[in-house]
């Protein structure tokens, strides 16, 4: 077995439950299709919404995706007042047959600011 953390982040463009919640599945689904995962291979998902975001919980987005058996959880970023707005981010551990350095890590719309360094 080899553990991996795949990192990602979205920023969103409000904060309104069903943007949150579409939002979060787009960037659970662009991770499992850039790094070809299924769920039997997630070992857990952690989920951090910055203070602005209070609509949802993220991670009823995953669960929404068929998630329910994978082990789910969802904190608060620290409040840093340089921080970008209403960004939520995923690192997700997961069991697969690749190296570190072929693992896809996703940032989309403007938290690709975030990691130009490793954003796909």
């Amino acid at each position: 077995m080899t553990v991996h953390a795949i990192r990602g982040a979205i920023q969103l463009e409000r904060d309104e439950r069903e943007h949150l919640l579409s939002s979060t599945r787009e960037l659970i689904e662009a991770i499992m299709t850039a790094n070809e995962l299924d769920s039997s291979q997630m070992i857990s998902v952690l989920f951090t919404a910055t203070p602005d975001i209070t609509s949802e919980f993220p991670a009823l987005a995953a669960r929404t995706l068929g998630l329910g058996d994978v082990p789910l959880m969802c904190a608060v970023e620290m409040n840093v007042q340089h921080a970008m707005p209403r960004v939520v981010r995923v690192m997700m551990h997961v069991d697969v047959d690749k190296v570190r350095s072929e693992i896809k890590h996703i940032y989309l719309r403007g938290a690709v600011k975030l990691r130009l360094d490793i954003a796909q």
